[in-house]
């Protein structure tokens, strides 16, 4: 992330891609995660410090191969990516997918969970439809990242003024609104969702002279896109789902997780 003549060290910068990320970048070496190393930046002397839910928004694909038959046909009919049609199913269920929770760790879990922790949704009742587990995903998926950018906060001793995203799961308005409601900040999303290719042609144009510096670079190349503020009355629902039941969950369910490893030999 870069200001004007600095290190931005005060914004936040999340992926929406096969891995959700949320890093920072820092003029100083700092382990999020104790022996968990960060990249060395672009930028010589600098750090980017980063938290992850390893399968992210890959799990908008699960979705769609195991539950979006329906979303598949309609696609083909108006000739449009499955993906956007899934902001329907959003739409259709109010923030806190009416109390049904989801932890996303379908795969290897985040840095700061152990081997054997899996997936869960709990909450589960006889009103909720696949469109809940779905706005139960998302905002599950949403919620390990506000778990990581708080433990990014603690560990680096500042915290974030401003949230950028970018990735695939970026080019959701809805998305980028329950993003905004779970974290309580305004998010911020650049002009193009390949910021990954967008950094390399920075780095390159440095590189060969065009621009002098990084930050000369980025202040030609780049520019915001669409903003998104946070429902108040959202947010609240979203921050007691948050402090009371999701950041517990994974403590609670270790016991079970660690059992089912031991019983089935999953995960390996």
């Amino acid at each position: 992330m870069l200001g004007s003549g600095c290190l931005d060290s005060a914004t936040g910068s999340l992926s929406y891609g096969t891995t959700a990320t949320v890093n920072i970048t820092s003029d100083k070496y700092l382990e999020a995660i104790p022996y968990q190393p960060p990249y060395p930046g672009v930028i010589p002397g600098s750090y980017n410090v980063e938290m992850f839910v390893p399968r992210g928004y890959w799990m908008v694909s699960w979705f769609k191969k195991e539950f979006g038959l329906q979303e598949q046909l309609r696609s083909a009919e108006l000739d449009v990516a499955p993906e956007l049609l899934f902001d329907d199913l959003l739409r259709a269920v109010p923030p806190g997918a009416m109390g049904l929770i989801l932890q996303p760790y379908w795969s290897n879990a985040a840095g700061n969970t152990g081997p054997e922790a899996k997936g869960a949704i709990i909450g589960f009742g006889d009103v909720h439809t696949r469109a809940h587990v779905y706005r139960a995903m998302i905002e599950g998926l949403t919620y390990a990242l506000r778990e990581g950018k708080e433990l990014l906060e603690k560990r680096s001793g500042q915290k974030l003024q401003r949230l950028r995203v970018s990735g695939g799961g970026s080019q959701s308005d809805e998305v980028m609104q329950i993003t905004a409601d779970i974290f309580g900040m305004t998010v911020e999303r650049p002009h193009t969702f390949e910021t990954s290719g967008l950094g390399a042609a920075i780095a390159g144009a440095v590189g060969i002279g065009i621009y002098p510096d990084f930050h000369t670079a980025a202040r030609h190349m780049t520019h915001l896109g669409d903003s998104f503020s946070p429902v108040a009355e959202h947010h609240r629902t979203y921050d007691q789902l948050y402090r009371n039941v999701y950041s517990k969950m994974y403590n609670k369910l270790r016991p079970s997780y660690k059992a089912i490893r031991t019983i089935t030999g999953y995960p390996h």
